[in-house]
């Protein structure tokens, strides 16, 4: 099997969602169960058809969870240096547009745009694998080709 790159945060992230699944949700949507099951005709239970549903959920999730952390590869951005890789702050501005946008480049299972967590697989992390600061980078992106100058990098 594959490894999977993890930063530390990331994967302390997923063992306490794995966490609060088997401890908290788990046990709430047994007991949700149970009282359903009271109700009478399980057929025409909408309650006991909904918290069985949950349960299918929370239970693949756990089975996902479990999974992606057997296989996870934690790496410490802070023992890092040098050209962008894995785990790296990267600062980049739009050659366009002066735009500047500061990402890390995580793992798939810990990525979130919006907080500034870039997939390791997304096309503008894949392009700057290796790039140093001062280099332009092109990156093919649904809305076209965009042009990024790396302006700094930082491992913390």
């Amino acid at each position: 099997m594959e490894k999977i790159p993890m930063t530390p945060a990331g994967f302390a992230a997923l063992e306490a969602e794995l966490k609060q699944l088997k401890s908290v949700e788990r046990p709430a949507i047994i007991e949700a169960i149970a009282s359903a099951r009271e109700l009478g005709d399980l057929k025409e239970n909408a309650e006991y058809h909904s918290a069985r549903e949950k349960q299918g959920f929370i239970e693949g999730r756990i089975k996902e969870l479990e999974g992606v952390l057997s296989l996870a590869e934690v790496i410490d951005p802070t023992k890092l240096s040098g050209a962008i890789k894995f785990g790296a702050k990267v600062t980049l501005v739009d050659e366009d547009t002066d735009e500047e946008k500061t990402w890390q480049i995580v793992g798939e299972h810990e990525a979130n745009i919006e907080k500034g967590l870039l997939n390791i697989k997304s096309p503008i992390a894949r392009a700057l694998i290796g790039k140093e600061e001062g280099d332009s980078v092109e990156v093919r992106t649904p809305g076209g080709v965009r042009s990024y100058e790396v302006l700094s990098i930082h491992y913390a």
